[in-house]
């Protein structure tokens, strides 16, 4: 298989299963307990939270873990919702953010808050004045993504960091597509509140971690234990927790070479698909974007089943967010950039790893063409189409 779905989860590296291993079989006890069993763990999750917290210039008292980056939004949100609802009922986010973000604030909406959702350019971006401009006085949180994951246009994250810093507005941005792709300084960058989730960066599923910035009273999220210093209840997920440490810590090991590489071949197949097939538009911004994201569309094209002739030759790609694959509507991140339906149903996404080849780039640009040249013979329009346009 040549797999091009990074953005969607990634493989556990061996190294990092590895390490997880050990706290399923060996060293088992819950954390909770007294015994030396048990605090052999205590101590892999404190040794855990200090190596994620290094690597996002953060302190260890201020990461805590989650299932995932969807708890994380969700608490985020939710969390200062509740302890600032005194003080104000707006929040702004963007047209463009994950479901995990976009659902909570429609949560909160039926709630009595009020949320402004800032369009986005042709390109996916916001501008910090865009930002700025919508701040009010009720205004208690800014919710920003750090990177789209379907057409991985990166926002100007410091830039609005400084925005909500000098309005006294709390920041949270969604940055799982970012971590471990991107450096990330949160103190530098003015980060309040930053998600995190482990198989988006060669980690375990089912793992992923919130910064809080020290002093921020966050409510509790899941209620009942003590755990995770008495703000997120049950039982600690240890192998979860040490494989998340120990794919970060791998993750920004010479991250700098890793992305150059990969963006290479990224760029190699971005501009074989624009040599290879007319009548076809890369989405997102050409150089503000994640080192591994290529999201085209292709004109009379159905993106499902392009898909689905890609795996019949052992490609996986998608068509956009993996949380939203069954569903026929089309990406609202496309239509946000202003894609008609027909163009934005004809849309795929390539997201690349540390393991793909160039031979692998070359297969698929070999097989693509010719893929989306037998979907448009089907089309009755594509002929007239071509007939006015050339």
């Amino acid at each position: 298989m040549i797999y091009l779905d990074h953005a969607a989860t990634t493989p556990v590296k061996p190294e990092v299963l590895k390490e997880m291993l050990p706290y399923f079989t060996e060293e088992y006890g819950n954390p909770s307990s007294v015994y030396r069993l048990a605090q052999r763990n205590k101590k892999a999750i404190d040794d855990a939270r200090a190596v994620v917290a290094k690597n996002l210039g953060a302190q260890p008292n201020e990461i805590f873990f989650t299932s995932g980056g969807t708890e994380a939004d969700n608490w985020a949100i939710k969390g200062m919702a509740e302890a600032l609802k005194e003080k104000g009922n707006h929040i702004i986010t963007t047209n463009i953010e994950h479901h995990a973000v976009l659902h909570t604030c429609q949560y909160l909406e039926k709630h009595g808050f009020e949320v402004t959702y800032l369009p986005v350019n042709p390109d996916g971006l916001i501008t910090p004045e865009q930002v700025e401009a919508a701040i009010r006085p009720e205004t208690i949180l800014i919710s920003i993504m750090y990177a789209n994951n379907e057409i991985g246009t990166i926002m100007p994250i410091s830039e609005i960091g400084a925005v909500a810093k000098r309005h006294g507005v709390v920041f949270h941005t969604d940055a799982v597509q970012a971590v471990g792709h991107l450096p990330i300084d949160v103190k530098a960058q003015n980060i309040d509140l930053l998600s995190l989730s482990g198989h988006k960066f060669y980690g375990p599923k089912g793992i992923g971690a919130l910064y809080v910035r020290r002093g921020l009273k966050l409510p509790s999220f899941l209620h009942g234990g003590g755990q995770e210093r008495g703000r997120r209840a049950g039982t600690e997920n240890v192998p979860g927790i040490v494989g998340l440490a120990k794919a970060i810590d791998r993750a920004y090991q010479d991250l700098a070479a890793k992305n150059a590489k990969i963006k290479a071949l990224r760029d190699y197949l971005i501009d074989g698909i624009y040599e290879r097939i007319p009548y076809c538009r890369l989405n997102g911004h050409r150089e503000r974007r994640l080192p591994n994201n290529a999201n085209f569309s292709f004109e009379f094209v159905e993106g499902e089943s392009l898909l689905l002739l890609l795996d019949m030759e052992g490609i996986a790609a998608s068509s956009g967010s993996a949380c939203t694959s069954g569903s026929l509507d089309p990406s609202h991140v496309l239509l946000a950039l202003g894609l008609p339906h027909e163009l934005a149903h004809g849309s795929v996404r390539f997201t690349l790893g540390e393991d793909n080849t160039k031979e692998e780039i070359d297969l698929v640009l070999a097989k693509l063409p010719a893929f989306v040249e037998r979907m448009r013979a089907m089309s009755p329009l594509y002929e007239e189409f071509v007939r006015k346009n050339s």
